[in-house]
């Protein structure tokens, strides 16, 4: 099918994001929106109640809309990370209503969910663990975006000149040092292979400097579109961002 007879048809492509405070939601979703504007907010009822960040507290039915790519809907579980029962139980009910509802355009079609690598232990909280194990997401791909994972390339940076590096090395290494350390450390773990985690994402993507102007989302792009079974959702995807031309070639190509 024909990418604008799909947005014609299903209007919108629709993504639940979710973490931590301070994961660098925001920054994120302007990146791929290709802007420096903050969302505006519309309430269930599609009445604009404001343009703000993502860091008040809110109704995870608030759809964010930023005014250049109206394609994307954006839902934020705020406050989440904190693990408070009734906000994971807000979650879970928030999915099921989506998951039940008929017509595409309303249907939540992707999670992300934010983990940020510049805190001190860089550990998965129990409240992930939690929405890894209980929360049942249905055919609803999950993504999990390790966020400001410069902070690991500093400490890989940090790590190699302390072996002798000099610094010219230590810079060019540090992200092969901290990629492959990353790939088998205690996260992928938790997330991939552990008792505990039941329902484990359908792919993770690593996101350095997302701050900078030049950020590239390609990676976030190609995992989203390709975690998604349905043909016609990732056509729509794909042809709703606009940050990045040979994404959108390469799936043209490909169908």
């Amino acid at each position: 099918m024909d990418p604008s007879r799909i947005r014609e048809k299903i209007g919108r492509f629709r993504i639940l994001v979710m973490g931590r405070v301070n994961a660098g939601k925001t920054t994120i979703l302007q990146r791929v929106c290709n802007t420096r504007e903050n969302p505006e907010i519309y309430n269930s009822a599609g009445k604009k109640v404001g343009i703000t960040m993502l860091r008040r507290l809110h109704d995870i039915n608030d759809e964010m809309v930023f005014r250049n790519i109206p394609g994307f809907v954006f839902h934020d579980s705020s406050g989440f990370e904190a693990g408070s029962k009734s906000e994971f139980e807000k979650v879970k009910a928030f999915i099921a209503d989506r998951s039940k509802e008929t017509s595409l355009r309303n249907q939540l079609h992707a999670i992300w969910y934010c983990i940020p690598m510049d805190e001190a232990n860089r550990s998965v909280t129990i409240a992930e663990i939690k929405i890894f194990s209980q929360c049942d997401t249905g055919r609803i791909p999950v993504i999990v975006l390790f966020t400001k994972f410069d902070a690991v390339y500093n400490s890989a940076y940090e790590q190699l000149r302390s072996e002798g590096a000099s610094r010219e090395e230590a810079e060019e290494l540090a992200p092969k040092r901290a990629e492959e350390s990353f790939a088998m450390g205690p996260q992928l773990k938790l997330l991939y292979h552990s008792q505990d985690i039941q329902r484990p994402p359908k792919c993770h993507v690593c996101l350095p400097n997302m701050d900078k102007d030049d950020a590239d989302c390609r990676p976030l792009i190609e995992r989203t579109a390709g975690s998604l079974d349905d043909e016609v959702m990732e056509q729509l995807f794909v042809s709703t961002q606009q940050t990045n031309l040979e994404v959108c070639m390469k799936y043209a190509f490909e169908r």
